[in-house]
């Protein structure tokens, strides 16, 4: 009994004294939490802010820029730097050692700008450098695109992952434009550093809507590592899509730049319109960026305040027509081309060969004669000037286009009575032909559709859509600056003028002339003045310009193409302006308004018949096929098919794409691999032509809504 009372007694020691140990320690956290919450609060909740950051923004997905049909034309592609960590936990010296020079030779054969033995030297010099505070050692390659991350990932050493490797990466965003210069200066560019977004052009204009909403993320170091975790979403851009036209750019672009080459000119413009809509379906502008190269500089169609020459004639007729002033059989006599008047001298441009005598006031206009039109408004005018340019003003040559890209300029048409001290008594004379007014092209364009719109005036329009996560948020109207800019009996004469501009075998846009399609138009030829200088003969000083329409019977579009400084030739504005209006409006022509399915199909023997065929689309692959003779065996069932050529025929079969996983679209077009990926609800960057030979995100990977997908086409 007593020893079982002895060991009760013992164990209610123990438990008393594992108490007293358990209630110190106890004690002790109360202590220590007490402390650190109250006496050191202040250091710990500094140290902790140090290592935590709160409200870092999570940049949102620009939207893209799209063409007319959807082709994209602007887009945001992901581009990663490349660092080493070698104070990451897994990196040892001998795995280094032993795999530096393997490493090295697999990216001299990535990017063969460095020599092996340079990444290997680079390599380790940054091993040597190393230090626990700064562990961001850069590697000797430039920003890499996803693919190529892919690819280094599993080079040797790379390919242990990043704790033992020590090889990281940092994305950024770089805008990338897939059409290169087409329309480049009115797509804009944006600014390098994040958050700053648009720099000019739509990207500047439509910058609030683009550049989307950004989210919010903390970010925490922990072991020498950034560790950030987003809170809050970013929502992605909205998606703009311009009025510009692929074709039709391409076309404008291409005839624009091979005249300023043969004629070694120092910039040119050429701007495309629709003309019911005000759409700009192409626009180019095109400096000399030095001898024999020439780029997108400046956007001169909107911004070039010049003198337009003698395309202002029109205006001038049309103001003296509609105030019932001048007919167009009124005679003006222009004698030999020379007239003296306000001690200055005015020429024609045949007073060399004795100028055209006695003519009629459309002559005037056909012939493009300065004397005609001068002297037919200072007999008009002449004592009332205010009135010819209250004629001026109502046809817009004073208001406000509103146009979509920054930076555009607006006309200056001075007035007699609103700026006196600077209208001289030649001012009025000279003003009817284009001088001693300051228009942009845009205005010249605008004009002179009206003109083809039958009297309707519209807007320069250069966005169709806004859209938001695939759908319209807000669709552009076309917006009518006036009903009606003259008369119905004066819109007849200017038109019939502007077509025998054209088809007169006087008429100064005679080269303009087209067996294709009707052309209308008026040509355009100023001396530029020289500041302090005055004004300066000589190729280097003059401006040549051609606008107008087409088809003349029913016109569909209004184009201006304006020509600076030119050195080879002599300046005109029909033989250089005229020249690529003319192949402007018939490839134009041919494409879009008398555009028909023509297909020659050529029989040669030497030649496979059987062509080569994309995957894609089912139902469109064997509508064309079947269209096109060419024999196919296979019957895919679903909405997608795969296709191979063997011998004489095309063998399909079934694609199957899950909707909820990215899509394979190696060996398919451009346009069913972007339809495959936005129907997935990714955003598709394209590079190259042709077929797709790879994507960057592996087909089958979860779908993340609003990822950008880089396709590349080959």
């Amino acid at each position: 009994m007593a020893k079982n009372s002895g060991n009760s007694n013992k164990i209610q020691r123990n438990y008393f004294l594992m108490a007293l140990i358990f209630g110190a320690i106890v004690i002790a956290i109360i202590v220590r939490a007490i402390m650190v919450s109250f006496v050191e609060g202040d250091f710990w909740r500094e140290l902790g802010d140090k290592t935590i950051q709160t409200g870092i923004p999570v940049q949102a997905a620009r939207g893209n820029i799209y063409s007319d049909d959807y082709k994209l034309m602007a887009t945001s592609e992901f581009r990663y730097v490349l660092y080493l960590d070698f104070w990451a936990e897994g990196v040892r010296e001998d795995t280094l050692r032993k795999y530096v020079k393997p490493l090295s030779v697999e990216l001299n054969k990535m990017f063969p700008g460095k020599s092996a033995a340079a990444y290997e030297s680079h390599i380790m010099k940054g091993w040597r450098q190393r230090s626990p505070r700064n562990r961001e050692y850069r590697l000797n390659v430039n920003a890499v695109n996803y693919l190529q991350l892919k690819a280094i990932r599993q080079m040797p050493f790379f390919r242990q992952g990043r704790n033992k490797s020590g090889l990281y990466a940092r994305s950024l965003v770089k805008r990338t434009k897939l059409y290169g210069t087409l329309a480049s200066r009115t797509i804009g560019d944006i600014y390098g550093e994040f958050g700053k977004g648009g720099k000019n052009g739509l990207e500047l204009a439509f910058d609030s809507l683009l550049r989307g909403r950004p989210g919010e993320g903390t970010r925490q170091r922990v072991q020498g590592r950034n560790i950030q975790v987003t809170d809050k979403n970013p929502v992605p851009g909205c998606d703009i899509i311009s009025t510009i036209n692929i074709n039709m750019q391409d076309i404008t672009e291409k005839a624009l730049l091979e005249k300023l080459k043969e004629l070694d000119a120092e910039s040119g413009t050429a701007v495309l319109m629709e003309v019911k809509t005000g759409e700009i379906k192409a626009i180019t502008n095109m400096g000399r960026i030095r001898e024999g190269v020439w780029g997108e500089t400046k956007n001169y169609a909107v911004s070039d305040l010049s003198e337009p020459g003698s395309t202002f004639k029109v205006a001038s007729m049309m103001v003296a027509l509609d105030d019932g002033l001048v007919r167009p059989d009124d005679p003006v006599d222009v004698g030999n081309g020379i007239f003296e008047y306000a001690g200055l001298t005015l020429k024609d441009h045949n007073a060399n060969r004795g100028g055209f005598g006695m003519i009629n006031a459309a002559k005037s206009i056909w012939f493009s004669s300065n004397i005609g039109v001068a002297k037919l408004i200072l007999r008009s005018y002449g004592n009332n000037p205010g009135k010819y340019v209250d004629g001026l003003y109502r046809l817009g040559f004073n208001q406000d286009l509103h146009l979509d890209i920054p930076g555009y300029g607006i006309a200056r048409v001075k007035h007699p009575e609103i700026s006196p001290e600077t209208w001289y008594k030649t001012t009025l004379p000279w003003m009817s032909f284009g001088y001693e007014t300051q228009i942009p092209p845009i205005y010249t364009l605008t004009f002179f559709n009206a003109i083809a719109n039958n009297g309707t005036m519209v807007k320069p329009v250069f966005v169709k859509e806004i859209r938001e996560d695939g759908r319209v948020k807000e669709k552009k109207e076309t917006v009518v600056l006036k009903n009606h800019i003259c008369s119905d009996m004066t819109l007849q004469y200017i038109r019939e003028m502007l077509y025998n501009v054209i088809n007169h075998p006087q008429g100064t846009g005679k080269p303009a002339h087209s067996d294709l399609v009707r052309i209308s138009g008026k040509t355009g030829t100023v001396q530029l003045s020289q500041g302090a200088a005055g004004y300066k003969a000589g190729g280097l000083s003059h401006q040549v310009s051609f606008c107008g329409y087409f088809p003349s019977e029913d016109p569909q579009y209004s184009c201006i193409v304006v020509i600076r400084k030119p050195r080879n030739g002599n300046p005109s504005g029909g033989y250089m302006s005229g020249r690529v209006f003319k192949r402007i409006a018939e490839e134009v022509f041919v494409q879009n308004v008398a555009a028909s399915p023509l297909l020659t199909a050529y029989n040669d023997a030497g030649i496979s018949k059987t062509p080569h065929v994309k995957s894609g689309l089912s139902e469109h692959s064997k509508y064309v096929m079947k269209k096109l003779n060419v024999k196919y065996a296979g019957n895919p069932k679903g909405e997608w098919m795969s296709a191979r050529t063997e011998d004489d025929r095309v063998l399909l079969s079934s694609r199957n794409i899950p909707g909820n996983l990215v899509p394979n679209v190696v060996g398919m077009g451009a346009r069913d691999a972007v339809y495959a990926m936005e129907s997935a609800g990714l955003r598709v960057s394209l590079t190259g032509q042709g077929t797709v030979v790879a994507q960057s995100v592996p087909p089958g990977s979860k779908i993340e809504n609003g990822r950008t997908v880089v396709i590349r086409l080959k």
